[in-house]
């Protein structure tokens, strides 16, 4: 499933947001998202972020 970054959403705000937490769960979603990381701590507004099934 892929979510839209909302003003000042950082990824664990996602992961907190989608999984209910944030262990183990914020590397998944860099890992699913090349490049991410280099957009800096707060996301673009509107950044489309893949938000991988985890096991």
């Amino acid at each position: 499933m892929k979510v839209r970054s909302q003003q000042g959403d950082t990824v664990d705000l996602l992961c907190w947001r989608f999984y209910g937490r944030i262990n183990g769960t914020v590397e998944a979603v860099l890992e699913a998202n090349p490049g991410l990381a280099d957009l800096g701590l707060m996301l673009p507004l509107g950044t489309l972020v893949s938000m991988p099934e985890l096991g």
